[in-house]
């Protein structure tokens, strides 16, 4: 299986008050492609801080991050606005989206400003309305943002990360706004992404969520203390193999 992420030694360090904050230390792991990966961690542990790194959200103050075999470091601010565009997708606890916009029109809004998406307007439009089909929220295209209620805004979230065809998701607690039923709704189509071949890696705090995935990563004190492989098919069984696991780490 071939590798989309390859980080080697990646360290991420802010000065506040003069004192040199070092929130991630000589961190190193790859991702396969359709891999599913959950990041987790006590709080403060560098969780956000490594997605971000990770995806050039945010830059790195050393190591390396391959993406697709393209060294995300060496890539000028143009390149890498294209490459997040173009091949990555982003969800985010907070749903960020533009107020003046439908629904819809949001949804497609990373389609009309790619250089890379060559569909046409209507184009465009159509996969917009699709990923909305096909996430069940079709019929609040027309609708404000304002008027519509979490766990569809949030998969609203999802349908524009996939408009342009990403090969990869970051996921920045994609539920934690969500109650447990909106968060089923959500991580079930997540899964379903997933399964159709688009590698994601998310952050999360909740056990029933990392145990859908297919690997965890657990970080303490901006290091990769340890990670487990989630294996067999009854998710009772996975998420309480899980518990037990995390329990171990000092969860």
């Amino acid at each position: 299986m071939a590798k989309i992420i390859e980080v080697k030694d990646l360290c991420k360090t802010y000065i506040t008050n003069k004192r040199q904050n070092n929130v991630l230390r000589n961190v190193s792991f790859s991702i396969d492609e359709g891999e599913m990966v959950a990041v987790m961690g006590p709080s403060g542990s560098g969780k956000s801080t490594l997605l971000y790194t990770v995806s050039g959200m945010d830059s790195m103050t050393a190591g390396t991050v391959l993406f697709g075999g393209k060294n995300i470091s060496a890539l000028k601010p143009t390149q890498l606005a294209a490459l997040r565009l173009d091949e990555m997708g982003f969800i985010f606890q907070q749903m960020y989206m533009l107020k003046n916009l439908s629904v819809l029109d949001n949804i497609i809004l990373p389609a009309r400003q790619s250089k890379a998406n060559t569909l046409s307007a209507k184009e465009k439009l159509e996969r917009g309305k699709e990923l909305m089909r096909k996430l069940g929220i079709i019929e609040i295209a027309d609708n404000d943002i304002n008027e519509v209620s979490g766990g569809q805004l949030q998969r609203a979230c999802i349908c524009r990360s996939m408009i342009n065809s990403p090969k990869m998701i970051f996921a920045d607690e994609p539920t934690g706004a969500l109650n447990r039923q909106s968060s089923n709704e959500v991580m079930e189509e997540l899964c379903k992404i997933n399964a159709d071949g688009t590698t994601i890696m998310l952050v999360t705090h909740d056990a029933k969520v990392a145990a859908k995935c297919s690997r965890v990563l657990y970080i303490v004190d901006g290091n990769i203390q340890g990670e487990y492989n989630l294996e067999g098919s009854d998710e009772r069984t996975k998420e309480r193999a899980l518990n037990n696991w995390l329990l171990e780490q000092g969860w």
